[in-house]
């Protein structure tokens, strides 16, 4: 995931910076509003000084807000600040965080609105295409008749492309901790995926075995969107 900073203070930057590519984001960084109204398209959530050069953040957010409502917006803003914090509020972003913050807060609540704006409208891969909040795929322009289980099976792996789930993991994100299943539940419904997507097992586009562990979604060239 892409993690657009936007602050004029380079210091603050590179601290964020740092933690940020700890946690495993990539980072794209912006000093002026310029700059960030530039870059914003790229990121998967955007951390936003209000108080920016050349374009100010109120404008930022308010565009941002119109091309990509979607988008997740963290505010930084100075401490006393608090007509600043409502009016970005207003426009729109999702949280804020007041200046001096622990770095560590801020990737905390960065990782706390991307699970809440989990459920884009629209994730695509190659010729797939789900949409997850009307619980609707497509492999080209026709829809896959899926189940409700292999509908949840296939958003689990999509979501995480590259990222290797375990049998029981499956087990316990789509049929819930409670279920007294085995693993060949989770192979049945695989092979079920696997039929209604055209997928070859041996050479999959989309669903990979890990012999030993268990499933990924395969990276590709094609990104999701």
């Amino acid at each position: 995931m892409k993690v657009l900073l936007v602050d004029d203070d380079p210091a603050i930057l590179e601290v964020l910076e740092g933690y940020l590519k700890g946690a495993g984001f990539q980072v794209l960084k912006a000093e002026d509003g310029a700059e960030a109204l530039a870059l914003f398209p790229q990121a998967d959530l955007v951390v936003l000084d209000l108080m920016l050069p050349k374009v100010d953040g109120f404008q930022v957010a308010q565009a941002i807000r119109q091309a990509r409502p979607e988008l997740p917006l963290l505010l930084l803003t100075a401490r006393g600040e608090e007509e600043d914090r409502v009016r970005g509020l207003e426009l729109g972003a999702d949280d804020y965080v007041v200046k001096p913050f622990s770095p560590r807060e801020v990737v905390a609540r960065v990782k706390a609105l991307l699970r809440r704006a989990g459920l884009k409208e629209e994730l695509r891969y190659g010729p797939l295409r789900l949409l997850p909040k009307k619980r609707e795929a497509y492999l080209g322009e026709e829809p896959l008749p899926l189940s409700r289980l292999e509908f949840d099976l296939l958003l689990t792996l999509a979501q995480h492309p590259g990222v290797v789930f375990s049998r029981e993991r499956l087990l316990e994100k789509v049929w819930g901790p409670d279920f007294p299943g085995v693993d060949r539940v989770v192979d049945v419904h695989i092979a079920a995926l696997r039929r209604k997507l055209g997928d070859d097992a041996e050479n999959p586009r989309f669903i990979e075995t890990v012999r030993g562990v268990g499933y990924r979604f395969r990276e590709g060239d094609a990104p999701f969107s």
